[in-house]
């Protein structure tokens, strides 16, 4: 490989091209981390030549294709509005003209009215494996996107805030906060790739009548051994337990009614009213009540936090709805009062948004209540104070909230009613991130299957088939380690295969597979290059001398074509926010990767061709665990399957 810069080796066989100069041209290029910018530049660049058209008009029109087959990039001829002959006759007259000589492209070829146009292979090889070798796991990522001003870094980075994952405490983490957490982690990694300063928060369901409830139940039938063992999941049972008895005594109370029984003393001194009054004391400050809630809260923490961490995410805040204040809220409804955006409706407060958003917007948004008649405030005031209280903190630049499709109307009369209140640049800033439901999740007696279940269940599947390979499997340091990342893999991929908004429904058989497009077959995939790499025995000095002009082969080319997609991918990604999109991706990358190994022989091939071919598999090996790392996967070193070869 040469040891100069790959990108200008490039630039020096284009005659008159220049970095500084495609930058100042085409803005928001970045063609010494993007190959694909100086491609597309220069290719604008000769286009505008053969047609007459601005390259102000035709670089922002050229696109992708759907697949390697069909081209490197396109171009839509009716985009360029040419007056005076048709696209398509346009189209061939264009592929006519296009110099036989240039020294990055072939000639075009047409499809009715689209150019499409391949790259030529040599210098794309030499450029391509260099750039990913020298950037490595920055490779794809442009960091200036993060930035307030990319022409002037010293003004700062840009602030994102990432609402996700939100369970409640003393309730197990169930498959709906799986797919926030997914999501949200995606989303942060995303945004920090690209530059941003990234806050993580973790908005905790923390507060509320039922943690009266709650603390009932453990005065009750607490067990400190088993809270301390397990918090979260003692308190569930403990829930579940007194929330039983209460229904049941409210049924009883019912039965004596109807035979004429006097029961008010009865209801005075019910589990519904000590738990009212339980929290009252919570919102009155009392000390005793909030040491249990606090201890109830922060040993529900920990465990949230060792959960977190095996899928590979932290965050930066656990915020939550105990953190606002009553201040903040009757603030709050006092301006909402004073705008008249709020109005009493038997002895409540509700906001009728049909009189005061214009259409049908106003009739879909409804007339939420925001106070209760006892005037308690309700979970849209609560959330209205929170996120004015955070952009007085944080000063963000946008914030995401990673919440179900179920709380559409909740987000947008949320955000409606901060454009009401006089804040239309802070709601501008705010973005609801939805998602589907994830069916088959619950048990046989219909009870909802939690996190920690879900994550054990799949780990001993995956540790029963690394099993059946016993040499493989002795040389794997941590078996049971492994055995947790391939699981936490199966369900990641499977909840990241189809687009957020679609509901899916969990399959243990297909997500653990080797076969298809699973999480598995994404680590095996960057296991076997890690194993090339250690059989091959080369050093990264004997590596960085390899000829790439000894990569000839359709296969070697083809994956280097895909490598130099990456950057463009997370760009799209950065406008798409789906996992898919960065999935489709890498499967597109495997499938060409694994279609390479019968042509591409790397030990036992001559030393020259062993090296070159070693090059391109570690370069690859790159590119893969980069995108793996972005949605959330820990690329495994080892691994074992029981239907493909090391």
């Amino acid at each position: 490989m040469t040891t100069a810069a790959p990108i200008d080796q490039l630039v020096k066989q284009v005659d008159g091209l220049s970095l500084d100069a495609v930058k100042a041209k085409f803005p928001d290029t970045y063609p010494d981390m993007n190959l694909m910018d100086l491609y597309r530049a220069h290719l604008s660049n000769v286009l505008s030549e053969v047609t007459g058209v601005d390259t102000a008009i035709i670089y922002p029109n050229i696109g992708w294709t759907s697949g390697l087959e069909k081209g490197d990039m396109a171009l839509p001829v009716p985009a360029l509005r040419v007056k005076g002959k048709k696209p398509d006759e346009l189209a061939q007259e264009w592929a006519a003209k296009f110099p036989d000589t240039d020294p990055l492209f072939t000639k075009p070829t047409v499809s009715q009215v689209h150019l499409s146009f391949f790259v030529k292979a040599s210098p794309l090889v030499n450029a391509v494996i260099p750039l990913v070798h020298n950037k490595g796991a920055e490779y794809g990522f442009n960091k200036a996107d993060g930035l307030k001003d990319p022409k002037d870094p010293s003004k700062g980075q840009k602030r994102i805030i990432v609402e996700f994952s939100s369970p409640n405490i003393a309730k197990p983490f169930h498959a709906g906060h799986l797919r926030s957490t997914i999501i949200g982690g995606f989303l942060s990694n995303l945004y920090a790739g690209a530059g941003w300063d990234v806050v993580r928060i973790n908005y905790l369901g923390d507060w509320g009548k039922q943690y009266g409830l709650l603390a009932l139940a453990y005065e009750k039938y607490g067990d400190e051994e088993a809270l301390q063992k397990d918090p979260i999941n003692h308190l569930f049972q403990l829930y579940v337990r007194i929330n039983t008895e209460m229904t049941a005594e409210k049924e009883d109370f019912t039965k004596r009614k109807e035979a004429g029984e006097d029961v008010s003393a009865l209801e005075a001194n019910s589990l519904d009213e000590q738990a009212r009054r339980y929290f009252k004391k919570m919102t009155d400050r009392d000390a005793d009540a909030l040491a249990m809630w606090k201890r109830f809260r922060d040993l529900s923490i920990v465990r949230y936090k060792d959960t977190y961490a095996r899928l590979n995410i932290h965050f930066d805040e656990y915020s939550g709805e105990s953190q606002v204040t009553e201040d903040a809220m009757n603030q709050v409804g006092n301006l909402m009062e004073e705008k008249k955006i709020c109005k009493e409706d038997k002895g409540a407060q509700l906001i009728d948004f049909s009189e005061l958003v214009p259409g049908k917007e106003g009739k879909r948004l409804e007339k939420p209540l925001v106070r209760k008649r006892d005037g308690t405030a309700l979970y849209l005031t609560r959330d209205i104070s929170e996120l004015l209280g955070r952009h007085e903190k944080y000063h963000f630049d946008k914030m995401i909230y990673v919440v179900a499709s179920a709380q559409d109307l909740h987000l947008r009369q949320l955000f409606k009613i901060i454009e009401l209140l006089g804040y239309k640049d802070i709601a501008d800033k705010c973005q609801h991130i939805n998602f589907g439901l994830v069916l088959g999740m619950s048990t046989r007696k219909g009870t909802v299957k939690f996190l920690d279940d879900i994550l054990r269940d799949v780990a001993d599947k995956m540790h029963e088939v690394m099993k059946k390979n016993e040499n493989k499997y002795s040389q794997i340091e941590d078996p049971l380690a492994t055995a947790d990342v391939l699981g936490i893999s199966s369900v990641m991929v499977q909840d990241m295969s189809g687009k957020r908004i679609n509901n899916y429904t969990f399959n243990m058989e297909t997500m653990t597979s080797f076969e298809g497009d699973t999480g598995p077959y994404l680590q095996y995939a960057h296991a076997r290059l890690n194993s090339i790499r250690r059989k091959a025995a080369v050093s990264d000095e004997e590596l960085a001398t390899a000829d790439l002009s000894l990569l000839t082969e359709t296969s070697a080319i083809n994956l280097c074509r895909h490598m130099a997609g990456w950057p463009d991918v997370v760009k799209n990604t950065l406008k798409t926010l789906e996992p898919t999109t960065v999935l489709t991706y890498l499967f597109k990358l495997t499938h060409a990767l694994s279609s390479s190994y019968d042509q591409l022989q790397v030990v036992g091939s001559e030393p020259e061709l062993m090296k070159a071919r070693l090059a391109l598999y570690t370069a690859v090996q790159t590119v893969l665990a980069n995108g793996m790392r972005l949605i959330g996967l820990s690329p495994v070193e080892r691994y074992v399957s029981p239907v493909a070869p090391d």
